[in-house]
């Protein structure tokens, strides 16, 4: 799509400056929900999994710490321009927080989850294990959602 206008003196037409202005304007409010989204998302999971817990569904609350885990890394990333969802992609950009903010516990943290996921599989964990672990994700959670942004 051509915007009119351009220069009589020459003859050149303004091409399309302004809409390529209001796609990138358009394409970063969609990120910002996203990322908003993927926030809200890993929130609600963290008091899903409390409930779960409550109720006695250690699967299922194993699996949401997980997922609350997961949406708090995917919207850093989606904040950040990265794509990918997939387990070695969070994994990975767990490292790289770790690292660029020599944060220990965000590597932990992702660790202590990623276990929660696989209980949910294998149902391997006890109670000890539930109540030593769950502050750990909801730290991490919490605490890759407060990391500043780039910019």
């Amino acid at each position: 799509m051509r915007v009119a206008g351009g220069n009589p003196a020459t003859g050149r037409q303004r091409t399309g400056y302004h809409t390529v202005t209001v796609m990138f304007a358009q394409i970063s409010l969609e990120m910002d929900l996203l990322t908003q989204e993927h926030a809200q998302t890993a929130r609600e999971f963290l008091k899903a999994s409390d409930r779960e817990f409550d109720a006695g569904d250690h699967l299922q609350a194993s699996e949401k710490l997980w997922g609350a885990a997961a949406h708090a890394l995917m919207a850093v990333m989606q904040e950040r321009g990265i794509s990918g969802n997939s387990h070695r992609a969070l994994r990975f950009h767990a490292e790289k927080l770790a690292r660029e903010y020599g944060d220990p516990d965000i590597r932990l943290g992702f660790h202590i989850a990623d276990k929660f996921h696989r209980n949910f599989y294998n149902d391997f964990m006890d109670e000890s294990e539930y109540e030593l672990d769950r502050p750990i994700v909801h730290d991490f959670v919490e605490r890759v959602l407060s990391l500043p942004t780039e910019g």
